[in-house]
């Protein structure tokens, strides 16, 4: 009688960001949870400053990865999840960059290492929105989990000092933004699933699929992962030098004022037209410049398993 071959185990497929550098061994700690699971050996990819991790999750699936992981920050989950959006093999979060705000929206203890490996191994599956965002200046088509912007806060991202960000932290951030703080508001039009709402000079145009950014603050309260809708932010600081009072106002107020400092709305597609090139941002990369694109929900798009 002829026996049944055993099916081979299954593989994961680790997509890390050598830059990102921690106390802990990440291979002995994969191949430990591995043998624990009953799992293969894990096939290991490195991001370069070429390749963020679109061609390395490419290559974990051509090679028959189950699941892959993404080690690094926002930007390497950002670039794997524009590889598995829309399939069936699910992705993994090892959180080892400086906000890591999918991780922390999603509620995971980003300083757990064992549990975030545990979980991306033999944890439950979930099913998270995804937001494609296209742009024709110039043309790419990219995706985002977190929250993408132009203006202000992607001009943040722009003028971050990487030499404090490793030192400081997250912290890094709110220095770009103090000293960003003066500047010129960009006409703006935004368009929201075919509706004009907004057709005015602003700051800042944001769009959010979590809530929470660095540091904890929550930029958009009503944000949740999983609801299929984008959350919309405008920020339009009133002239002078208290003008940033009323936007942090309106935040802290969650634009349930009149005051048009912050405006916020809700939506499945946002079409954003600036009069002329200002920055642009995706997860906290500065994506370089432009003046026109379309943001498109994509529900429950990705699958997570932690």
């Amino acid at each position: 009688m002829t026996e049944t071959p055993s099916p081979s185990p299954q593989r994961a497929a680790v997509i890390i960001n050598p830059a990102k550098t921690v106390e802990i061994d990440v291979r002995e700690l994969l191949a430990k949870h591995a043998a624990e699971n009953g799992w293969g050996e894990t096939l290991w990819f490195e991001t370069t400053e070429e390749d963020p991790g679109v061609g390395q999750a490419k290559e974990a699936l051509a090679q028959g990865a189950d699941i892959v992981i993404a080690a690094g920050g926002d930007g390497t989950v950002r670039c794997v999840a524009e590889v598995l959006a829309g399939g069936d093999v699910p992705m993994g979060l090892l959180p080892l960059g400086t906000g890591n705000l999918l991780a922390r929206n999603l509620g995971i203890d980003v300083t757990d290492y064992d549990g975030a490996i545990a979980g991306a191994l033999a944890g439950t599956e979930r099913k998270i929105d995804v937001v494609r965002a296209r742009r024709n200046d110039p043309d790419k088509d990219q995706v985002f989990l977190v929250m993408a912007g132009v203006g202000y806060d992607a001009t943040i991202m722009a003028d971050t000092n990487q030499e404090l960000k490793h030192k400081v932290g997250w912290l890094a951030y709110v220095d770009a933004g103090i000293r960003n703080l003066p500047g010129k508001p960009v006409k703006a039009t935004v368009v929201i699933d075919g509706k004009t709402v907004v057709h005015r000079g602003v700051r800042s145009v944001m769009v959010g699929n979590c809530g929470k950014v660095q540091g904890g603050l929550e930029i958009f309260p009503d944000a949740k992962v999983d609801d299929g809708l984008l959350d919309i932010a405008v920020l339009a600081p009133h002239h002078g030098k208290l003008g940033w009072l009323s936007v942090l106002a309106g935040i802290i107020g969650r634009g349930r004022t009149k005051d048009t400092a912050v405006e916020y709305f809700q939506g499945k597609t946002v079409e954003i037209t600036l009069e002329h090139n200002d920055n642009y941002q995706l997860d906290g990369d500065h994506e370089g410049e432009g003046k026109h694109v379309l943001m498109t929900m994509e529900p429950e798009a990705l699958t997570l398993r932690m």
